[in-house]
C-alpha cells in the first residue's frame, strides 16, 4: 500500500511536460502555463513620475510662507520643460517630473495666492516621486516559465508593453463512463439504477484547471466495446480519465481492456476517503483510474491527478498551499490511514476554526458543497478540540 506522498511523487515524476507550444494573445492566455521566461523589455514606470496631484518643487528653493509663481502645467503623458529657477509646475498623478525639480508637494499642502502658490509643511527631496524603474527594472524576469497564468499575471505583461505570451499548448483529457447503472441527468429514474454525479464533477474539475476536454460518454459494458472506447480516447487526447470500473468483477472490463492496449498498475493508496487508484498508459498515452465513489473520485482527481496533469502541463507549482487552523471538533478512533475530512472555516472571537461536516461517507456528495475544504488527519492520531490541524481550501486546488 502506497502512502499519500509516495503516490504522489511517482505520479509526478512519471508525468512527460508537453514540447507543444505556441502563441497567444494576453486575453486567452489566462490559465495558461508560461513556456518561456517573460523579460520586460522597458522599465516601469518609464520616467520619474508624481504620485499625485500637487506641485513639482525645487526643494532648495521653498521656504515656509514664500510665494512662487506658476510656471508651466504638467498633466499626465505629456513632456515638460525643465523646472524654471524660483519657480514650481502644477502637476498631476502620473505626469514626468521635469528636469530640476526634486519633490512633489500635494495639492492639499499648498496654499494659492493671486501670484502663485506658497507651502508651510516640512519638504523632503524625494518625495511623491515614483523613480523611473522602481517597480520593473528594464531586461529584468517578470515571470518564470511554469508559472500558470492568473489576471494579476496578465495586468502585469501587459504593463511592460507585451501583447502576446509563449504558452503550453492545453492539455487535451478524454474522459469515458462505464456501467450500465448508469443514468445521465435529465432521463428517467429506473429501479436499481444511479445518476451518474462523477461525470459531471471531472468534467468541471478538468475545465476549471484550464484543460481542453473531450467527452467519450458512457460506453456499453463489454470488453470490446470498452477497448474500443479506449484506442479512439487515445487517439483524441493527451490522458485518459476515468472514474470507477477497474476492478476484478465479471462487468469490470477496463482492467482487461487498459492492458490489452497498454499497461496498468492498480494501487491501494494508504488514505481515506478513495483508497483505489490505477495508473498506466493507453497506446503511449497516460491512463488514470480515479475510485467511483464520488467524494473519492472528487478527493483523488484534486490529490494525485491535479499535480499529474499541471507536472504534464509544465506548471511549476504543483502543491497547494495548506494553512494550520484550531479543530472544532473531536476525532478519537483515527485509522491507520491518512484521512481527508470535509471542513469548512468558521471564525470566532479572533481565531479560525475547523468545522467538520457530520457525515464523512465517501458517498455523501452534499458534504463536498457544505465544506470549502479538506482537513488532513495524519495516521493513529487521535484530534482534540483546540488541536492544530491542517487545512487544504478547495480554492487552493482549483488553479
Amino acid at each position: 500500500m502506497k502512502t499519500v506522498n509516495e503516490a504522489i511523487d511517482y505520479l509526478i515524476a512519471q508525468a512527460q511536460v508537453t514540447q507543444q507550444i505556441e502563441s497567444r494573445s494576453l486575453p486567452q492566455a489566462l490559465g495558461c502555463v508560461l513556456a518561456q521566461p517573460v523579460i520586460s523589455p522597458v522599465n516601469v514606470p518609464p520616467h520619474d513620475n508624481s504620485m499625485m496631484d500637487g506641485y513639482a518643487v525645487r526643494t532648495a528653493e521653498i521656504q515656509p510662507g514664500l510665494v512662487m509663481p506658476i510656471s508651466q502645467r504638467i498633466p499626465a503623458g505629456t513632456q515638460p520643460a525643465p523646472l524654471a529657477p524660483s519657480s514650481v509646475a502644477r502637476i498631476f498623478t502620473g505626469a514626468p517630473i521635469p528636469a530640476g525639480a526634486d519633490a512633489i508637494i500635494m495639492q492639499e499642502e499648498a496654499e494659492l495666492r493671486d501670484s502663485g502658490v506658497c507651502f508651510n509643511q516640512p519638504i523632503r527631496a524625494g518625495q511623491n516621486i515614483r523613480c523611473c524603474g522602481e517597480d520593473i527594472a528594464q531586461h529584468h524576469e517578470i515571470l518564470s516559465a511554469g508559472h500558470k497564468l492568473r489576471p494579476q499575471d496578465l495586468a502585469l505583461i501587459a504593463s511592460v508593453g507585451q501583447a502576446a505570451v509563449e504558452v503550453y499548448k492545453p492539455l487535451t483529457l478524454v474522459t469515458l463512463t462505464t456501467g450500465d447503472e448508469l443514468l445521465q441527468p435529465g432521463q428517467a429514474p429506473e429501479p436499481g439504477k444511479i445518476y451518474n454525479s462523477n461525470h459531471t464533477n471531472l468534467m468541471s474539475l478538468v475545465s476549471q484547471l484550464g484543460f481542453d476536454w473531450v467527452d467519450m460518454g458512457q460506453v456499453e459494458d463489454t470488453l470490446e466495446a470498452t477497448q474500443a472506447a479506449l484506442s479512439k480516447a487515445a487517439q483524441l487526447g493527451d490522458v485518459i480519465i476515468t472514474t470507477g470500473g477497474v476492478s476484478v468483477g465479471e462487468e469490470d472490463h477496463l482492467k482487461p481492456a487498459v492492458e490489452c492496449l497498454g499497461k496498468l498498475d492498480m494501487w491501494q493508496v494508504k488514505m481515506k476517503p478513495g483508497k483505489p487508484l490505477a495508473f498506466g498508459e493507453v497506446m503511449g498515452k497516460p491512463f488514470i483510474g480515479l475510485p467511483g465513489n464520488p467524494v473519492s473520485a472528487f478527493t483523488t482527481f484534486n490529490l494525485f491527478a491535479r499535480p499529474f496533469l499541471l507536472a504534464m502541463q509544465g506548471a511549476s507549482c504543483l502543491t497547494p498551499e495548506s494553512i494550520w487552523l484550531t479543530a472544532d471538533f473531536d476525532w478519537l478512533n483515527p485509522g491507520f490511514r491518512l484521512e481527508f475530512v470535509r471542513a469548512r472555516i468558521e471564525n470566532r472571537e479572533q481565531t479560525s476554526f475547523a468545522r467538520i461536516y457530520p457525515h464523512q461517507g465517501s458517498g455523501v456528495l452534499t458534504s463536498t458543497v457544505w465544506a470549502t475544504g479538506l482537513v488532513v488527519i495524519p495516521e493513529d492520531t487521535p484530534i482534540k478540540k483546540g488541536d492544530a490541524v491542517e487545512y487544504i481550501s478547495f480554492n487552493a486546488l482549483s488553479h
